[in-house]
């Protein structure tokens, strides 16, 4: 940011006054502008214990599967952007969703937040930003093609509840360090 939105003063990064972290600070007006997270929003498509995948017609990660998510629209709710993805890159339309897990990407600035949700009916097709959809069993799930690691830990947490008959919503952090991309609870590393 190089110019003020209010005022088009030139923006300096500093301190402001009873804060701690640097922000974007009009030096004309004042203004600070702050930088916040991203919101994805996404859902897990269910079917008799199938989950639909898409492969990712686009980059990052061309060619890789994952859930139908995105990132959140102004004026939009997570719920409503769960589900508006799942359309757009599934042409597939969902029952009432339920919250499943809740991811911060510190080193991305992103909130990664997927729904459970029923898939309605089995007529889903590819969407502008997937180049096919698929519903996997449990044991075919393409591991080794997933997408990304917010994809990876919650694929890997509905095998497990779906195994115990069982689903709990799951939040936390995924850590970037020289182990790779690992789920923290706390202090606890899966």
């Amino acid at each position: 940011m190089k110019f003020c939105a209010e005022c088009g003063g030139p923006i300096v990064r500093e301190i402001p006054a009873n804060d701690t972290r640097l922000r974007f600070v009009c030096s004309v007006c004042r203004t600070i502008h702050y930088e916040n997270p991203r919101v994805v929003a996404g859902c897990v498509p269910e079917w008799q214990g199938k989950i639909l995948l898409c492969r990712r017609a686009i980059e990052p990660r061309l060619g890789r599967w994952t859930f139908p998510a995105g990132f959140m629209e102004m004026g939009e709710t997570t719920v409503e952007a769960a589900v508006r993805e799942t359309l757009e890159e599934a042409n597939a339309r969902v029952g009432e969703p339920e919250l499943y897990t809740v991811m911060s990407l510190p080193h991305m600035d992103q909130v990664h937040m997927m729904y459970r949700a029923p898939l309605l009916d089995l007529d889903f097709s590819p969407g502008s930003e997937s180049t096919e959809v698929e519903l996997f069993d449990p044991d075919s799930v393409p591991w080794q093609e997933l997408a990304f690691p917010t994809i990876h830990h919650t694929l890997a947490f509905y095998v497990e509840d779906l195994a115990l008959g069982k689903f709990r919503v799951r939040t936390g952090d995924v850590i970037r360090d020289a182990a790779g991309f690992r789920f923290r609870i706390g202090k606890q590393y899966k």
